[in-house]
């Protein structure tokens, strides 16, 4: 009975330890299986990652090798420039030769910064809003036209550090015989006024004479014509400017109305984002206020206008 017994319970135990021995092994392969996938996904996720690194090198290095502006305007040995030839001294056209060559402080300044990069100037005569148009749209390297400091072209555009740093009022050409009339703010609520679209002169009246109305004008000259016939009541533009073209038209005279305005000197535009192009202007302009040969220029193009009959600003 005993020995009946032990063999029963020694058979119990052997299939017992049967028993956990194979769970044992089934344990011990599915923790392999684990870590074998673990393995591989860990492998793979590196390789994702290398080449992901590879991919982002690859893309940054390409972007690096991008010229900029300045790049291919070195390579191209040409830098273009709009301007709008209608303010004597500054931009105007000299028609003495028989050819249009372009003349003035402005077209000077432009030759000035061709020459200390090392490249030609090609000028590209536009009307003055067109010109802020082309460097939006990249057709011209930059912008040189007597443009003034504003928040909205310093949104669209790089703007250069200022050059020909004086005070100079912004103001209001009327008829002599309306001067006293039209000498007060009021005075001008419901009158017509000039000014060139996306100008400083365009923004002043908008801000500060907002019950007038606003006829929009190709370029002074052809405002002043315009004030003279009757079809605006007034134009706006800088007071040296009206001052200039009161002496040329004596039943002109400058309004006692003056806008509020710091002067910030005048800036070139150039295309938003070429820093590169912007930061050389600015090196350049840095030598040209330091010398002061921009007033050089415009004493020499003062007197060339006015030699060719030309009005000036």
């Amino acid at each position: 009975m005993k020995k009946s017994g032990l063999m029963k319970y020694g058979a119990a135990f052997l299939a017992a330890a049967m028993l956990m021995g194979a769970l044992t092994a089934c344990g011990g392969s599915s923790e392999a299986d684990t870590a074998d996938t673990t393995a591989a996904e860990t492998s793979a996720e590196a390789s994702a990652e290398t080449t992901k690194a590879a991919s982002s090198e690859t893309e940054e290095s390409s972007a690096e090798a991008e010229p900029s502006r300045l790049d291919e305007i070195l390579e191209a040995g040409v830098i273009t420039m709009a301007t709008s030839p209608d303010y004597a001294p500054y931009e105007f056209e000299d028609i003495s030769s028989g050819e249009t060559v372009y003349a003035g402080a402005d077209i000077e300044l432009g030759k000035y910064i061709a020459e200390k990069l090392g490249v030609e100037l090609q000028i590209e005569a536009m009307d003055f809003n067109a010109c802020q148009g082309a460097v939006s749209m990249g057709s011209v390297d930059m912008a040189i036209s007597g443009f003034a400091y504003t928040e909205e072209r310093a949104e669209n555009f790089n703007i250069s550090d200022g050059y020909n740093i004086k005070d100079s009022d912004q103001g209001i050409i009327v008829l002599k015989s309306r001067a006293e009339e039209l000498s007060t703010k009021e005075a001008f609520t419901g009158m017509t006024l000039g000014v060139q679209n996306a100008s400083l002169q365009q923004q002043l009246r908008a801000e500060q004479l907002p019950d007038s109305k606003e006829e929009i004008i190709t370029n002074l000259n052809d405002g002043i014509m315009m004030l003279i016939t009757g079809k605006i009541d007034a134009l706006v533009c800088s007071v040296p400017v009206a001052e200039q073209y009161c002496v040329n038209y004596p039943d002109l005279a400058v309004s006692d109305y003056l806008f509020e305005y710091e002067s910030e000197g005048i800036r070139i535009l150039v295309e938003k984002g070429e820093d590169e192009l912007l930061e050389a202007i600015n090196e350049v302009l840095a030598e040209v206020n330091e010398s002061g040969i921009y007033q050089q220029w415009t004493d020499e193009a003062l007197e060339l206008a006015t030699s060719l009959g030309i009005e000036t600003n």
